[in-house]
């Protein structure tokens, strides 16, 4: 546990991608097996369940300290982090600790789910007195439930693939499905995982899926890719990504979080496919010959029993557009255009109305792709994906065996007004960089408020990020918690992939994808945008 909170603090403390590798590569050389397989399962996404609600660790954290309540709160409005509060106000430990992350899990912290306050309490105690603060601020969050780090997935392959002396794409096609949280981290799964190669690797068990392809965004000027006719070019659908997987019998579905959702989409699972076929795609819900609204797949997302009027009311698809396996035989090394020949072949052969193939969008040159393009909206997707006829399927946003890139439409927009803000995690945890925005509506008596709409974090430099931080902490008016309530002096372009009707929200809409997207220093409070704006963009 003592080497985890080092690695987990510092990771959290720095952005240097070497340092942040150097530290991985040096806890997985010398952590044994049972606990490194946990720190994989954390590290590449694996999420904690809570085993004590927060209000006990609060009140807990204030008896064992013996603060006053006020005193607590003082310091988490200050700190902005439950976890490092806690860490903090803790008396110094009386007694030292040897216990590994692997019985923290599962001897320790599983046991307290369900428990009663007290046995909670008692357990607490003990912890906190053989735990020093990186330790303790570790045990909170795995407790809590509120573990995050900011380390990528394609970091941890890297380390763990020079450690084992390993190709990094193996290793990634062997974390396939390590967080989903039904198959628990054990030392045997850890040796498997940097195991020396087999004769028989390529050929995958079960309904285990392959390592997702993923794009680049376009930046640049389309007609310097080279001549169109080099290019697969398809429509960019905001869905689902997953892999439908054939194997031994039986369907299996995949996120690209690698979720198993098989089910919640009873009506994927029913195509028939041949044994030993692979189709990566995008889950949609399609109405009238097109894709719904994301806020339409939202309501299935969350859906573990799948009624069957929410079979009829949101009838969901799988967009078909690569071919990762076809007769048992592994087929990202054949040429994207090859794939997609074979591809067209599977999908007729299903004939299910379940399973779309998704269309090539043809054109003399990039001039009239970009005509094309522009109904990208109307048609309810996020633009275009370009595909290299003779690209590979790689592991992650690799090059080296082509390219896919996503040629986005530009987002959406509106000027909207800081009201309140909170302070972020890690590194950022005593700036404020956490935003709420909102928006003028007009009331029935003619006077304009201010109504909130959407939160973003993303899209400032750090040097605007102090500037904003050192306004907000001159126009606060009030504290809520972590929160500050701000006077409205500070106007922000907004920008947002989506937006869809919404009952749970204040202005009766929400956004997708919320990013800043630069500071409107040109604009009184009073220009800002109005809800009708909004709301146009909405019908």
């Amino acid at each position: 546990m003592r080497d985890f909170a080092r690695l987990y603090a510092g990771l959290d403390e720095t952005t240097g991608t070497n340092r942040k590798l150097e530290a991985l590569r040096n806890y997985f050389r010398h952590a044994a097996a049972e606990h490194a397989a946990w720190a994989v399962y954390f590290l590449a996404g694996g999420k904690p369940r809570q085993a004590v609600p927060t209000k006990l660790l609060r009140q807990f954290a204030i008896d064992y300290a013996q603060i006053a309540e006020w005193l607590f709160d003082e310091s988490y409005h200050a700190v902005g982090d439950l976890a490092e509060t806690i860490a903090h106000v803790l008396p110094p430990p009386q007694q030292s600790s040897d216990v590994g992350l692997a019985e923290w899990m599962t001897e320790r912290i599983a046991p307290l789910r369900g428990a009663d306050p007290e046995t909670i309490r008692t357990a607490l105690y003990g912890w906190w007195n053989e735990t020093d603060w990186r330790e303790r601020f570790l045990l909170i969050k795995l407790i809590g439930g509120g573990f995050r780090v900011g380390v990528s997935k394609l970091l941890v392959t890297r380390a763990l693939a020079e450690v084992a002396e390993l190709d990094s794409k193996l290793v990634a096609q062997r974390l396939i499905g390590w967080t989903d949280g039904r198959t628990q981290p054990t030392a045997e799964r850890y040796a498997q995982l940097i195991a020396p190669v087999t004769h028989d690797e390529h050929l995958l068990r079960g309904g285990q899926p392959y390592p997702f392809f993923l794009a680049h965004q376009l930046n640049a000027e389309p007609q310097t890719l080279g001549a169109t006719d080099e290019w697969l070019v398809e429509w960019k659908y905001d869905g689902i990504r997953a892999q439908l997987v054939r194997r031994q019998h039986q369907s299996w579905l995949w996120s690209r979080g690698e979720e198993l959702i098989t089910d919640r989409f009873p009506e994927l699972i029913s195509i028939a496919l041949l044994e030993g076929t692979v189709i990566d795609g995008e889950i949609l819900v399609w109405r009238d010959d097109m894709p719904a609204p994301f806020a339409d797949l939202q309501k299935r997302i969350g859906r573990k029993t799948v009624s069957t009027k929410l079979l009829n009311d949101l009838p969901a698809v799988l967009v078909a557009y690569d071919l990762l396996e076809h007769e048992g035989q592994d087929m990202r090394s054949t040429p994207q255009s090859s794939r997609r020949a074979l591809l067209e072949k599977v999908v007729a052969q299903a004939d299910h109305p379940a399973l779309r193939l998704s269309p090539l969008i043809v054109a003399a040159d990039w001039r009239e792709l970009e005509t094309i393009r522009a109904t990208s909206r109307s048609r309810l997707v996020e633009g275009m994906m370009l595909k290299r006829a003779d690209a590979h399927y790689g592991v992650g946003r690799t090059r080296d065996v082509g390219v896919w890139w996503k040629w986005k439409i530009d987002p959406r927009a509106v000027d909207a007004v800081l009201i309140y803000a909170q302070a972020g995690h890690g590194r950022r945890a005593s700036l404020y960089t956490d935003y709420t925005f909102a928006v003028w509506d007009t009331e029935a008596d003619g006077t304009r408020k201010l109504v909130p709409f959407a939160k973003a974090y993303s899209g400032l430099t750090d040097a605007e990020i102090a500037k904003v931080d050192a306004a907000i902490r001159r126009t606060t008016i009030e504290k809520f918690g972590p929160v500050r309530s701000v006077k409205p002096t500070m106007v922000f372009e907004i920008g947002f992939e989506g937006i869809a009707a919404s009952t749970r929200h204040k202005a009766g809409l929400a956004v997708r994808f919320p990013r800043i997207l630069r500071i409107r220093d040109d604009k009184e409070v009073e220009q800002a945008d109005t809800l009708d704006v909004l709301k146009d963009m909405l019908a």
